[in-house]
């Protein structure tokens, strides 16, 4: 067999299939090179989902005629120096491109165009390559101060076998569009344009490099329901900066596509990060639930190595643990500062659905132009008259306790409920509101001093139970039950280790395991709380959590299972008939307990209407 040299054609070629996998990876590295060229805006375009046309411009720096030529060459960039003693150190990357793989891999598999102007030159200039065919720099007429203009044309024309794995038009445009999503949000201070020959489908001018200005564009990208509906994020642990913004439990989505990480202003994919979020939001949303968070993790270089992949989408710190633990306090910590509340889309879906179920009902009045049109006549309030007494009874419970019907004349109290010193108490100033009635035996509508409040009495108490057991185990630690005959689980020996690993941690939640020979291990103990459980499945599905979210999920969510399952049939049913006491104590514990807007599934417990959207519904605005 001959050992032969491969031409550098074809090996950049090899190169171009692991750093251009499709249009959006070409679209990625560009944007990186204006970012790091400090470039405050980037406008690009493609056509044909980017096989025919991409191009991106910039107002960066720029390139001068002698070094177009260096920067289509392989492993060439201006990103990486030697240091004094004149080593190379990878481990400390400050930049978003530093392989120097890009622009020669783009150009061996495509027709490539370059030009570029640098501040005060008489001229721009353009160098092409064709397949990886390298056409010298030539004069070409200036198109602003300075920056660089890339057009990438028939994208893998050079690798025939490559553009037929690419998939429709309108799967690479989704593509390119969430790559130039992820990068906008972790610089906000570049203005970015997205657009085809159909419209332009994102326009985001520059903001302040703050968290004012990344909220801003984060609502410029994932819609103003999210600044409205997010907690902001701000932890610091041993060097480690945690920064961004968290969604409710209550506005979740139905996969993980919103989660956004960044790590030192790179957008990645990890699992570990994404372990972390799961793991965080374990607690309060369902299994196939998933959280919006925008998190920016900020170490120091040495701490991560960006040199894993050529692509640049994944990342390995030095000590996972510490980040993963940083991102799943400070989630934590900042939805228990969230309390009570709930998203604010609850109450515009409630708007929404009353809004379009609506039927046309003519109203009956004398037009009144000092009142810009109709004037409607209203009713007075219903008053000991025995018609209405049908829907008066449609209430399952009244606050007014001895008080057999609503009378105007009744001694009725808006203000609240007599306190022990026989003083009202205006409880419409709490946050959840004052009780006023229970409807169908299962919701209290209570009244704020901008509105109203409806709860679903069964989801409130079932959090309250929860979070109340949940304090209670950490109080007192999990209760174990000995097994008679040990379990004796064959897991082999890469899962084995696994389980083996977090020994301590399991002990934690009940459950006591040792080593049982080569890739077997032995079950003692197992949590009380479970009863009869299959310790075997329980075991490898713990194994496959560790292996891909670095944490025993199974377990956890299996303890969230039963003790949900236990709230739930401790808590107040739907159909009990509350007096106002218990309405009005059931409200105020709401507001003293964490995460008591949701259920233990991410279901709202309360929906809040405005008293400005009600008179919008009766047309009063």
């Amino acid at each position: 067999m001959t050992i032969r040299r491969l031409p550098n054609e074809t090996v950049n070629r090899i190169a171009a299939g692991e750093v251009i996998e499709r249009p959006s990876s070409v679209i990625k590295e560009l944007v990186e090179n204006a970012i790091d060229a400090g470039a405050s805006q980037v406008d690009i375009r493609y056509e044909d989902g980017g096989r025919t046309l991409i191009s991106i411009t910039d107002d960066g720096r720029g390139m001068s005629a002698e070094e177009l030529p260096i920067a289509v060459e392989r492993h060439a960039t201006s990103k990486l120096a030697p240091n004094a003693s004149g080593e190379w150190d990878l481990l400390n990357i400050s930049t978003m491109g530093f392989r120097g793989e890009a622009l020669p891999s783009i150009g061996s598999v495509s027709r490539l165009s370059l030009l570029s102007q640098t501040m005060g030159a008489d001229s721009a200039w353009e160098l092409r390559v064709e397949g990886g065919a390298l056409t010298p720099p030539r004069p070409a007429a200036r198109f602003g101060l300075h920056g660089t203009r890339v057009e990438v044309r028939d994208l893998f024309y050079a690798t025939p076998a490559r553009l037929k794995f690419l998939k429709s038009e309108r799967s690479e445009a989704l593509a390119i569009s969430d790559t130039v999503k992820r990068l906008a949000m972790a610089n906000p201070a570049v203005g970015m344009t997205l657009g085809s020959p159909a419209r332009v489908s994102l326009k985001l001018a520059k903001q302040s490099d703050d968290d004012a200005g990344r909220l801003a564009r984060l609502a410029g990208i994932l819609g103003q329901d999210f600044s409205a509906n997010a907690v902001g994020i701000d932890q610091i642990r041993e060097d480690i900066a945690l920064t961004g913004f968290a969604g409710l439990p209550t506005y979740s989505r139905g996969n993980s596509q919103h989660q956004y990480l960044f790590v030192n202003g790179r957008p990645v994919r990890d699992k570990l990060l994404h372990g972390a979020v799961r793991g965080a939001y374990q607690d309060y949303l369902a299994r196939d639930r998933h959280a919006v968070v925008a998190l920016y993790v900020d170490l120091p270089q040495d701490h991560v190595d960006v040199n894993v992949h050529p692509a640049k989408s994944e990342v390995r710190f030095r000590n996972p643990g510490l980040v993963r633990g940083l991102i799943v306090s400070a989630l934590r910590h900042a939805l228990s500062e969230a309390g009570h509340r709930a998203s604010t889309t609850v109450s515009d879906y409630a708007l929404g659905r009353i809004q379009t179920s609506q039927s046309p009902m003519p109203l009956q009045g004398n037009y009144s132009p000092n009142r810009g049109g109709y004037a409607p006549h209203y009713q007075a309030p219903y008053s000991n008259d025995p018609a209405m007494q049908p829907l008066v009874d449609g209430f399952s419970a009244k606050v007014e306790e001895g008080i057999e019907r609503f009378d105007g004349a009744s001694a009725y109290t808006p203000q609240g409920f007599p306190t022990a010193q026989g003083q009202a108490e205006d409880l419409t100033a709490k946050p959840l509101g004052a009780a006023r009635a229970q409807l169908h035996e299962t919701y209290v509508v209570a009244q704020t001093t901008d509105g109203i409040v409806i709860v679903d009495q069964h989801a409130a108490h079932e959090r309250l139970v929860y979070e109340r057991m949940k304090t209670a185990m950490a109080d007192k630690g999990v209760e174990r039950q000995a097994l008679l005959i040990p379990d004796i689980v064959d897991l082999g020996e890469t899962d084995a280790a696994r389980i083996l690993e977090r020994v301590d941690e399991l002990a934690e939640m009940g459950l006591i395991i040792e080593a049982f020979g080569a890739g077997a291990v032995a079950v003692r103990e197992t949590p009380a709380l479970l009863g009869e459980m299959d310790v075997q499945g329980l075991l490898r599905d713990l194994a496959d959590d560790i292996s891909e979210y670095d944490e025993a999920l199974s377990l956890k969510e299996k303890f969230e299972h039963v003790c949900g399952t236990m709230a739930c049939h401790g808590s107040i049913r739907a159909g009990r008939r509350l007096n106002g006491q218990e309405m009005n104590t059931l409200l105020r514990q709401m507001e003293a307990t964490p995460h008591s807007g949701q259920c233990n599934h991410g279901r709202p417990t309360y929906v809040e209407l405005k008293l400005a959207d009600i008179e919008r519904l009766f047309g009063r605005r």
